[in-house]
């Protein structure tokens, strides 16, 4: 017989003796006082290793952040002010980002009721999203930046229109399940 089975043995056949037995009301207060004041006499180590690991943490914060804003610094450098190729072609850029940003957080709201939709419609979006990105790294390079930054208009707003019809069929979608719901309720 292995020890865990006598041991199990012996709490079955004493349970009663285990039952009879409460612990004193004062013990639990005992305990807590044991451990409170273990915890004000700590050695001062442990205040000294929780600083070191503070002052680390910092330190590793300070040198991402630094990383990250030189990253940036140098990225944006490399792009091109679309406002200095023409003002208005530009002012309508920045209208359809803004547009399809806010439908994009309408489509998310979607994801866990239907995901397998949800996937379908983000596929849709993505390829259009790769081609105005690319349109985005030709810029730079085009000898004719007008005309490359009317396609990448053209993209944004094939972008809100896919979104305008990916929000109808969802709305479709919930009013469907809703005259179901009704239906089977039998109102």
């Amino acid at each position: 017989m292995e020890q865990g089975e006598r041991l199990e043995k012996f709490i079955r056949d004493n349970r009663k003796e285990f039952e009879e037995f409460e612990p004193p009301a004062y013990l639990w207060d005992k305990i807590e006082a044991d451990l409170d004041e273990k915890e004000k006499n700590k050695p001062y180590k442990d205040k000294v290793v929780k600083l070191k690991f503070v002052i680390r943490f910092a330190a590793a914060i300070v040198l991402i952040s630094t990383f990250g804003l030189l990253y940036l610094k140098y990225s944006i450098k490399g792009s091109v002010d679309v406002a200095s190729i023409d003002p208005e072609l530009a002012e309508q850029q920045s209208h359809y980002v803004s547009v399809i940003e806010y439908k994009q957080e309408k489509l998310i709201q979607i994801k866990d009721q239907e995901p397998q939709l949800y996937r379908e419609f983000s596929s849709e979006l993505e390829k259009l999203q790769v081609n105005y990105k690319k349109l985005q790294k030709d810029l730079k390079t085009s000898p004719n930046q007008e005309v490359t930054l009317k396609a990448m208009i053209r993209n944004l707003q094939a972008q809100s229109e896919v979104l305008n019809q990916q929000l109808t069929v969802i709305q479709q979608l919930k009013q469907l399940k809703l005259d179901q719901s009704n239906e089977n309720k039998g109102i």
